[in-house]
């Protein structure tokens, strides 16, 4: 992965509520890449007290669920819960997302930053990508699982430059993502509406 901008700030994001099946990763399949596909961009978390992670191990669900819960009325034990998680299990995906979106929440915007660069670089090893961003080209099909959730987290990187003020380092990675996915399945023309709307201070 490149260096980061130290000014980045991510996006605030949430979960869609689905049904909440709890099944253990199949062989086969990287770690949370089915979630990669499930998530949405909301300002916050629903009120759900049950949010489908996909094929995550229960142990890891178990502590992302009880994160989500204590989000509502603890947000520092919420952001505890991930980071145990993030331990137990690097691999999986949901985590990084878990951690960025609560960092911000907290107004930890370097940690939040760095948890969505750390998911980003997981992502796009678990997709045979490589580390650079800068050099990827657009995929042969419609991205799914640790290619999608590769994708969302880059539009959330340039997310987080518009709220440092940095619209010329969004606008990089709205522009690869342009290319990369031209349909906007993962939703970034919204933050390049966003970015149209702001002052070039980067």
């Amino acid at each position: 992965m490149q260096s980061r901008d130290h000014a980045d700030r991510p996006a605030t994001v949430g979960f869609a509520t689905r049904n909440p099946t709890n099944r253990r990763t199949s062989a086969g399949n990287r770690p949370g890449a089915a979630f990669a596909t499930r998530f949405v961009m909301k300002d916050a978390w629903p009120d759900s007290d049950v949010i489908n992670f996909g094929d995550v191990p229960q142990q890891i669900n178990a502590l992302l669920q009880q994160g989500v819960v204590a989000y509502r009325t603890d947000s520092a034990g919420a952001g505890e819960l991930f980071r145990q998680a993030l331990e137990t299990a690097p691999g999986q995906l949901p985590v990084y997302f878990c951690l960025y979106k609560i960092h911000t929440y907290l107004g930890n915007l370097d940690q939040a930053q760095d948890a969505a660069e750390a998911g980003l670089a997981e992502a796009a090893r678990q997709a045979g990508w490589a580390a650079d961003w800068q050099t990827w080209t657009k995929p042969a099909a419609e991205p799914h699982g640790a290619a999608r959730f590769a994708l969302y987290t880059l539009k959330a990187l340039a997310f987080i430059h518009l709220r440092q003020d940095r619209r010329a380092a969004a606008q990089r990675k709205l522009d690869a993502l342009k290319q990369l996915d031209p349909a906007g399945l993962v939703g970034w023309p919204v933050v390049a509406a966003l970015a149209e709307g702001c002052g070039d201070a980067g």
